[in-house]
Parts: C-alpha cells; sequence; structure tokens
C-alpha cells in the first residue's frame, strides 16, 4: 500500500499539487493531456442535492451516461459506453463513450478520490470535436453543503491552434447549458436512488 492508497479501498487519490506536479495517480510515464502552461477554456456548473457526499458520488461516478447525456442544441446525447476497462473506480481505467450522432472518444479515469471527486481526459474525438480540441479534462466534486452535498462539474477544453476564441465565444457558451441540464439529471437519479 502506497500513500495514495485509500485505506481499505484499493482506489488512489492524488492531490491537486501532485497533479500539477504531473501525477495523476496513473502509471509513471503517463503525461497529463493539459500541463501547467496550457491555455485552456473551463466551463463549470453546480447543482446542490440534500444527499451526502458519499450517497451522490455512489450514483453519479458509475451513472450509465444515457440517462443523463441526453443531447441538447447542437450536441449529441451518449448513448452509452464501450470498451470499459475497469468497474470505472480507479486511475488510468478506460472506455470510448458512444454518441448519438455516430462519433465516439476515448475516456480515461485520471483520478478517484472517494467521496469526494474523480477526473477523467476525453481524446480522440471521431466528431466535430476533433476539429476544435486535442482533449478535454473533466471533473466532478462532492462538497460538504449543510445537510446536503455542492455538486460541481468543470469542463476544461484544450483548444487545437487557433480555436480558443471560438469555443470561449460560441461553444463553451452552449456547452454551459448542455452541461447544466446534465449535472441536475445526475443530482435527481441519485435522488430518485436514495428516495
Amino acid at each position: 500500500m502506497n500513500a495514495n492508497d485509500l485505506p481499505g479501498t484499493g482506489h488512489q487519490s492524488i492531490s491537486t499539487d501532485e497533479a500539477a506536479a504531473g501525477g495523476t495517480g496513473e502509471p509513471e510515464g503517463r503525461r497529463p493531456l493539459i500541463g501547467k502552461g496550457d491555455v485552456t477554456v473551463p466551463v463549470t456548473v453546480q447543482t446542490r442535492t440534500s444527499l451526502s457526499p458519499r450517497q451522490v458520488f455512489d450514483v453519479i461516478v458509475p451513472i450509465d451516461l444515457s440517462l443523463v447525456f441526453t443531447g441538447w442544441g447542437p450536441f449529441p446525447g451518449v448513448r452509452g459506453a464501450t470498451n470499459q476497462s475497469g468497474a470505472w473506480d480507479a486511475a488510468g481505467q478506460t472506455r470510448n463513450p458512444d454518441l448519438s450522432d455516430g462519433s465516439t472518444a476515448l475516456e480515461r479515469l485520471t483520478e478517484y478520490s472517494a467521496p469526494h471527486s474523480f477526473a477523467y481526459e476525453l481524446s480522440e474525438f471521431t466528431g466535430v470535436l476533433r476539429h476544435l480540441v486535442a482533449g478535454v479534462r473533466g471533473e466532478w466534486t462532492f462538497t460538504p453543503d449543510g445537510p446536503g452535498t455542492l455538486i460541481r462539474w468543470t469542463y476544461e477544453f484544450k483548444p487545437l491552434a487557433g480555436r480558443r476564441l471560438l469555443l470561449d465565444r460560441i461553444v463553451a457558451p452552449l456547452w454551459r447549458r448542455y452541461m447544466s441540464d446534465a449535472v441536475r439529471k445526475s443530482a435527481v437519479e441519485a435522488e430518485r436512488r436514495h428516495a
């Protein structure tokens, strides 16, 4: 057991400082998609629930993506995921989200710190995003908030050269609406399962 193992879980956790230094909780040699000097376009949304962080985390991390990513405006829904390499409970596991427009991506879980947060990277887009971004880093956090939990989701686009302004001015505002819908549906699903 090393210092990053969460006792009794077999899961790894890393700190923000470790992530900034290049650590991901994954095998050595793997560099994060987004580094300290990269210019990104972040989008953050949040919602609240009366459930505890543990209750919310345990539902949202392994959630069926098709329940919450149903599509909005120009953005496709997620039909599911294929090629999942584990239970989605440890850094380094991968899967391929299958989108309703027929495109896919590679998703890699980069951090897993139950019941506080998890993070992932998306790359190898086959749809429209391949023309706009080198990849994306997503992070969900579950923070105690009075008797419940504040759920916060940040999606950080790493733009291709010459695409930052387009992402910042057009894609990000629309994406925020898509994310707001998904984070709300995630909280509702967690509440439904704990009713």
